[in-house]
């Protein structure tokens, strides 16, 4: 297992690779000392595709990802990556498309487990008539993420995501 710490415009980001696959990014509180080896190709990919995407530069991924999850969530997973860059879908309609129709809370839950953030991106998932709805890293860093890509959530920021 390789880790390795990645400061971005949203903060921290905890990269995961395993077995030459990207097996995690999530949200870190702070910088850390990751492994201590050479980083190998897979995590410099990886850190030069997420620096690219911050820098507005990169739109798309492509980088190898360590096989997780039960078949409705790669179903979900695999849908998701689709969302291309500067748009949305919402969770009724990506429940729709994976063949799931009324299963908007099943995609959230899919979402919320998404273990890679940013590379699927589930910041593009929104509730419907284009409101925020949930995030795994919170509400606010998907406000961040969003506006990288120029998405403005139909609603404004409420009581309950300033206790966030």
């Amino acid at each position: 297992m390789e880790i390795s710490y990645l400061k971005t415009p949203v903060g921290w980001l905890k990269l995961t690779v395993i077995d030459h696959c990207v097996a995690g990014i999530e949200r870190a509180a702070t910088g850390r000392k990751g492994s201590s080896r050479s980083p190998s190709r897979v995590m410099n990919d990886l850190r030069t595709q997420l620096t690219e995407y911050f820098a507005g530069e990169r739109k798309a991924f492509n980088l190898p990802l360590k096989p997780t999850g039960t078949a409705f969530q790669w179903r979900v997973w695999n849908r998701m990556a689709r969302i291309p860059f500067g748009q949305t879908m919402s969770y009724g309609d990506l429940a729709a498309a994976v063949g799931t129709p009324g299963g908007a809370r099943a995609i959230g839950s899919v979402c919320g487990r998404n273990p890679w953030l940013i590379l699927i991106p589930c910041h593009r998932v929104l509730a419907a008539h284009g409101k925020i709805g949930g995030f795994s890293g919170g509400v606010r860093l998907k406000r961040r993420i969003l506006a990288l890509e120029n998405i403005t959530p139909a609603e404004s920021l409420s009581q309950n995501e300033n206790q966030q």
